[in-house]
């Protein structure tokens, strides 16, 4: 008989920051992934909470597209979260008014992503290597915006010799931080090796914060694991996400249960995605959203039988109708071999590392 973890929380509701969620399982921001279609499409799929893609805080760029963009939250199922990210005390500040004056119910502050294009500006995890600038930031930011929770996303620290996630957490909640989520690498990792959770573990038994997980959690064993090694209030789960939002669902299951879900009907993974496609058209328009959803496309089918020869045709394809076309082609194929999604056994379907995606 299973017999869950001293530590494993009640899934369902679960309350955070004012807000009740359906559970304890978060979509972690990552830029160029999580827009408005796929954090809906999670939400739909068992997530608790969603964060957006990060905001810059450069308001010279308020006016462009991608922000616009960014900035809509249209018919979003509540809470909605914002990640904003920046290095200058007084911009994040403005940015945080910004959102919240355009629907934003929790800000996030980015201080995880590993770019090199944000830590170049003295950004996202580079700010580790500062921690007064860290503690200038978090105040100005908690002080534009008192009456909205402001959480906040970490690395363990700048590099090995640097782990001073400890200290972060002493000037998070200082400055009135209502939750601080740490991806289990420090900046200098990137995504190579394995996510550590001892620093997670010591953070989550020094806190007075709710304090959420991140790193490499890629099944429902691996989701039970970190729970139960660090003692997190939540977990924020990424990269496993791409091309399987479903993975919330079964992860929900496996820990309120202990068993596993039947691998997902064909039938329905192909109704998912072209739903997903058809969001994504709308958002960004007809040619922004043939291109956004190659990506997409790409994830939902890694793994799967002849999915490779599949997306090299697919990236070629100029149009939706082509898009539309060759996916019903590639499901229905798939659909004649066997009633559920079956992968590769040496193709698993895991976080594609190479994939550009700058998750924070």
């Amino acid at each position: 008989m299973f017999r869950f973890y001293p530590c494993d929380p009640f899934l369902s509701p679960m309350d955070f920051l004012g807000f009740t969620l359906r559970n304890n399982l978060f979509v972690a921001p990552m830029a160029g992934v999580t827009d408005r279609p796929f954090r809906q499409l999670c939400k739909k799929m068992g997530a608790g909470l969603a964060v957006s893609e990060m905001v810059t805080s450069n308001s010279l760029l308020y006016g462009s597209a991608k922000t616009r963009r960014r900035a809509d939250h249209s018919g979003e199922v509540e809470p909605i979260s914002v990640q904003i990210a920046g290095a200058v005390p007084e911009m994040m500040a403005e940015a945080a008014r910004y959102n919240v004056e355009r629907g934003a119910q929790i800000i996030d502050i980015n201080m995880g992503c590993p770019a090199k294009k944000v830590c170049n500006v003295m950004a996202g995890s580079a700010l580790l290597k500062d921690e007064r600038q860290v503690g200038r930031i978090l105040e100005a930011v908690v002080k534009a915006v008192p009456a909205t929770p402001v959480t906040l996303k970490i690395r363990t620290g700048w590099d090995s010799a640097s782990r001073n996630a400890l200290n972060i957490l002493k000037i998070a909640e200082q400055s009135g931080i209502r939750a601080l989520a740490i991806h289990g690498r420090t900046r200098a990792d990137a995504y190579r090796g394995e996510a550590e959770y001892a620093t997670i573990a010591a953070v989550k038994a020094a806190a007075h914060i709710p304090i959420i997980a991140n790193g490499d959690i890629v099944s429902p064993e691996k989701a039970r694991h970190v729970l139960a090694v660090t003692g997190a209030d939540a977990l924020m789960i990424g990269r496993a996400a791409q091309g399987r939002p479903w993975l919330f669902r079964e992860i929900e299951h496996f820990l309120s249960t202990g068993t596993h879900l039947l691998p997902p009907r064909v039938d329905e993974i192909h109704a998912i995605l072209l739903a997903h496609l058809e969001d994504l058209y709308a958002f960004y328009g007809i040619d922004a959203g043939v291109r956004v959803a190659r990506k997409h496309i790409a994830w939902y089918t890694r793994g799967l039988a002849g999915s490779a020869a599949f997306r090299h045709a697919m990236n070629q394809l100029p149009d939706i109708t082509g898009q539309r076309n060759a996916v019903n082609d590639f499901f229905f194929t798939l659909a004649e071999k066997d009633e559920r999604l079956a992968y590769d056994s040496h193709a698993p379907h895991a976080p594609i590392e190479d994939s550009g995606v700058l998750a924070a």
